[in-house]
């Protein structure tokens, strides 16, 4: 396996993110799509002409995924929402978590199976367990498939039945298998970060299954292999770092969203980047996250 090699981090949008998250790309439109959760706003850069767009939406949004043309589903708070961007038409609003009015989806991804998974939070960040783990199947079908946890993030998909999720502030990624009945058959601790390196936030996986981790007060991704080994690190000239995905030309340049949350005049000085997207060049490929796919009834109903 050859050694994994990147270029130094390039700002390639100069916005100043809250909380950046989300990214993701969508090759039909050649441009990588992120979202800033407090501003409410889905940002996307066409890397072919550098045209930027911004979409502003009612509600803070964790995450999006592409279903096709300019539809997208959006993680927002209290809703899994099938939306037109372009538009602004609203086709499908479901409800989620309506009795815990103090929690908001946070990061979510499709499986190569092209199904959803979401996972809940505290929007205030208590130190409460109410965060759950769902999969939003073609037919819209809503299953819980875990629960207890503080702050959700991830996942990242070795296949349709093994994955990888975290609990930020347990400094905790877990690597899941699931039966085809959603049903967790096993959950394991893959890797528990120290103090030092920060908080694993989002994740990605490349073409020879190593996960890419970004650390959130931790300015750097990390590359862990299969047997959880750290085996590649890029640092950043920003604190917190949010989520990343593979995208671009051939599927080799990692995007990498940050955040200025929590940060006090001291950090900004020290990392004054913070909050800006970055572009990364990689001699890998990741591997490129399906399309939410609906199946042809829950299409017709939709669109």
């Amino acid at each position: 396996m050859n050694k994994i090699k990147t270029t130094e981090p390039k700002p390639i949008w100069k916005i100043r993110c809250t909380l950046g998250e989300g990214t993701l790309w969508v090759k039909e439109h050649n441009s990588i799509y992120f979202v800033d959760i407090k501003k409410k706003k889905i940002c996307s850069l066409n890397i072919k002409n550098k045209k930027k767009k911004i979409f502003k939406v009612n509600k803070e949004v964790g995450f999006i995924a592409h279903v096709r043309d300019h539809i997208f589903i959006l993680g927002l708070q209290g809703e899994i929402r099938i939306q037109n961007l372009k538009s602004k038409k609203v086709l499908k609003s479901i409800p989620i978590e309506a009795k815990l009015k103090l929690n908001r989806i946070n990061d979510g991804k499709t499986d190569p199976a092209g199904n959803l998974w979401f996972g809940t939070m505290d929007n205030l960040e208590r130190k409460i367990e109410k965060g759950s783990l769902y999969k939003l199947d073609k037919n819209l079908k809503l299953t819980r498939v875990d629960k207890n946890y503080r702050i959700t993030n991830g996942p990242a998909f070795i296949d349709q039945y093994n994955f990888y999720h975290t609990d930020s502030p347990k400094k905790t990624i877990y690597k899941i298998k699931i039966n085809k009945n959603n049903k967790i058959v096993s959950k394991k601790i893959f890797k528990k970060l120290t103090l030092e390196e920060g908080v694993p936030d989002g994740m990605t996986v490349d073409k020879n299954k190593n996960l890419w981790v970004a650390h959130f007060r931790g300015a750097c991704v990390s590359v862990f292999n299969s047997r959880a080994k750290l085996i590649h690190r890029i640092k950043f000239p920003a604190k917190n770092i949010t989520n990343c995905a593979f995208g671009g030309k051939n599927n080799q340049e990692l995007y990498v969203s940050t955040a200025t949350k929590g940060m006090d005049k001291a950090d900004l000085r020290k990392f004054r980047y913070s909050g800006f997207f970055f572009g990364v060049k990689t001699n890998t490929k990741g591997v490129l996250q399906k399309k939410f796919i609906l199946s042809n009834e829950a299409e017709r109903s939709l669109l």
